[in-house]
């Protein structure tokens, strides 16, 4: 772990040609292995963990690649939803790090961090003979260190919005362009209702590559019992598909995977009906509107732009209209987030900000809470996460109507589930019982 921290010094790279490298004097090992690609501004993990329960489900050995972890470094590599074992994980890394270390030494620029973890990926889930892997982009699509592959099934696209425009450009055209670098001759591309410019640069894309076009529409969902524990809904020709992650846009990304598992049958694969409605009811991803905790609930979401923030603010007004809510906010300094402050203030009685811990690109709580000011009058500043979720409960006292909502950017949310967990551990242990 010492020595992936310490690559960070050679920051975020675009490009294909160190990753290029490194994976050639690895024996390019994912020039064996089969993908579903996914890019997009949000939703892209949601997809991810939806597709790659549906194929396991269906009988597959299926692994994720997945940025970034919540709580522990190795749940970016997972094969059948279990993360690598602590010794395999230094078994494949002392491979890559001696790789990477070989270039260093002949004058080659040394391998980013995302590039290791990218090419590390690639060779464990061929060492352990995956059927196929489910691969998230980092950032972007078109030089981003995972479109090295050239061996994709579906090319996964989904919503696209403004977020981390320095790298990608500074209109919706021009960051869709980079999402749909991930597009290959030969593979099916299957987006959702996008945006009017960037659905035109996918048709484009598409088209100039010769790959047929799925579109998850937004009209196909219909019969929707929206829940905080259980959503139901009908796409298409399946009816009362059932899913258990929270929030009203979960049943988009749901028939997306829809989308994504039709396509992969027309590919060849093997997935009946009852191994796509078990796999996405098996469903479980972390961080994602997850609701945690009693007296007060908390609900734990990775809303970090403004395409997030307008879907949490839907959320949080269609399933808790007539409680009162706490806001707990940890952003990064290089996300918009006057755009998001100014999206969620409205629905929150009081805001905690916080620093995100260990992160380079965090914004202080302090400058935090000053940008919340300028939208909300009640704000205070928490030391620590720990002090955040103290504060938070001291501020419910105890009313079953609160509800507390942490969000701002899932590079905090791991720890904060750790700290409501142990809370609610302490309190069955005082009560004897769970409450």
């Amino acid at each position: 772990m010492e020595y992936l921290e310490g690559l960070n010094r050679y920051g975020c790279v675009p490009g294909l040609e160190s990753i290029r490298e490194l994976c050639a004097r690895l024996h390019d090992p994912q020039e064996k292995l089969r993908f579903v690609h996914i890019a997009g501004t949000n939703g892209k993990g949601s997809v991810l963990a939806y597709v790659s329960t549906i194929l396991q489900t269906a009988g597959y050995k299926v692994g994720r690649y997945i940025s970034p972890a919540l709580s522990d470094y190795r749940e970016r590599f997972q094969i059948n939803g279990k993360m690598i074992p602590k010794n395999q994980f230094s078994l494949y890394l002392e491979q890559v790090k001696a790789a990477a270390e070989q270039m260093a030494a002949e004058g080659l620029p040394h391998p980013t961090q995302f590039e290791v973890d990218t090419a590390f990926a690639f060779l464990y889930f061929l060492d352990k003979k995956c059927d196929i892997v489910v691969l998230e982009t980092g950032m972007g699509g078109l030089t981003d260190a995972t479109n090295l592959i050239g061996t994709t099934i579906c090319a996964v696209l989904t919503p696209v919005g403004m977020d981390h425009m320095a790298a990608l450009g500074g209109s919706l055209e021009e960051i869709a362009r980079q999402k749909a670098g991930i597009i290959k001759e030969n593979c099916t591309v299957v987006t959702c209702g996008q945006k009017e410019e960037a659905m035109r640069v996918i048709r484009q894309e598409a088209e100039q590559r010769g790959c047929p076009l799925r579109i998850a529409e937004i009209s196909g969902i219909t019969n929707v019992k929206y829940g905080l524990t259980k959503q139901r809904f009908t796409y298409g020709r399946h009816k009362n598909l059932e899913i258990t992650l929270a929030g009203q846009h979960q049943t988009a990304n749901a028939a997306l995977a829809v989308e994504v598992s039709e396509a992969l049958l027309a590919a060849g694969f093997s997935i009946p009906d009852e191994a796509l409605r078990r796999g996405l009811l098996e469903t479980k991803w972390p961080g994602r509107f997850s609701v945690m905790g009693k007296n007060p609930l908390f609900v734990l979401d990775g809303a970090h732009n403004e395409d997030g923030a307008a879907a949490l603010a839907q959320s949080v007004k269609f399933y808790f209209s007539h409680k009162k809510i706490i806001y707990i906010m940890g952003i990064l300094a290089d996300k918009e987030y006057d755009k998001i402050i100014r999206i969620t203030a409205p629905y929150a009685e009081q805001v905690i900000t916080v620093t995100p811990p260990r992160n380079p690109r965090a914004l202080g709580g302090y400058e935090l809470a000053q940008a919340v000011k300028e939208y909300h009058p009640s704000v205070t500043v928490a030391d620590s996460l720990q002090e955040s979720v103290e504060m938070a409960c001291l501020l419910a006292g105890g009313d079953k109507n609160t509800v507390v909502i942490v969000f701002g950017s899932l590079s905090f949310l791991g720890e904060m589930i750790n700290i409501i967990e142990h809370r609610d551990a302490i309190r069955r242990d005082s009560h004897g019982k769970s409450e």
